[in-house]
């Protein structure tokens, strides 16, 4: 039987990165969601390190992610995470057990919850536009597809571009992967279990008007589909 999730961590740690700041282990071993297939994530901050990078490898019998920065590319990559509102590196250090502190960890921790709870950089108009007409175009798409084949794909496009969307007007943070639906389920459970409701009728019905309706409901209150008029260049660099 292999060791536990924290003590193949702690090991892990004294054994390469013994000198380190800062050491956190997070992800679902520290949720409570352990799985089979559950990895250990581990956090690594080092003000000897010169540039961060991440490494996967397996020991204790355990697969490992390490994530390695120094106290400078931490702080650029929580501000990474915030631009593109996923915040995954902030998520795991707000989350995460310290396992070694020379004294920087808690303040570490605090800044990260405190960037999860003010969420993600706010879109402006210019960037729920050019949303509203990403979502067109697909819905264009698949009304017009006859290929089944072909609407699965726009499907699943249409799914991660209307999480975004939803989640994006309203201030929260996005997912990706199985991220998708826990995000939506933190920004609201109702509409979360419609989502989720909507999509899996398609891929086991392969009903497509139930999904333009859906995504049609979603956009209405922001203008609804759009594409007649639409330009990517400012007001200023069109009229150049």
């Amino acid at each position: 039987m292999r060791i536990s999730a924290r003590q193949a961590a702690k090991e892990f740690i004294e054994s390469h990165y013994p000198n380190c700041d800062v050491a956190y282990l997070a992800g679902s071993v520290v949720r409570g969601e352990e799985t089979e297939s559950s990895d250990l994530d581990i956090i690594i901050i080092d003000r000897t390190i010169s540039e961060s990078y991440r490494e996967s490898l397996t020991e204790y019998d355990w697969p490992i992610e390490v994530f390695v920065h120094n106290m400078f590319t931490y702080k650029h990559f929580f501000k990474q995470n915030i631009d593109r509102a996923r915040p995954s590196l902030p998520q795991m250090c707000a989350e995460g057990i310290i396992l070694r502190d020379t004294g920087q960890a808690s303040r570490i921790k605090n800044e990260a919850l405190q960037l999860l709870k003010a969420g993600p950089t706010p879109w402006k108009t210019i960037e729920i536009e050019q949303a509203r007409y990403f979502l067109t175009d697909l819905l264009n798409d698949l009304e017009g597809s006859t290929n089944v084949l072909e609407d699965l794909f726009i499907v699943s496009k249409l799914a991660d571009r209307t999480h975004e969307f939803v989640l994006r007007v309203n201030g929260h943070w996005i997912g990706e992967g199985k991220w998708i639906l826990r995000a939506l389920k933190e920004y609201n459970d109702t509409f979360a279990e419609e989502f989720a409701s909507v999509f899996d009728d398609y891929y086991s019905n392969r009903t497509k008007s139930k999904v333009i309706e859906f995504v049609d409901e979603v956009i209405a209150p922001y203008g609804g589909r759009l594409f007649e008029g639409y330009s990517s260049q400012s007001p200023e660099r069109a009229a150049e």
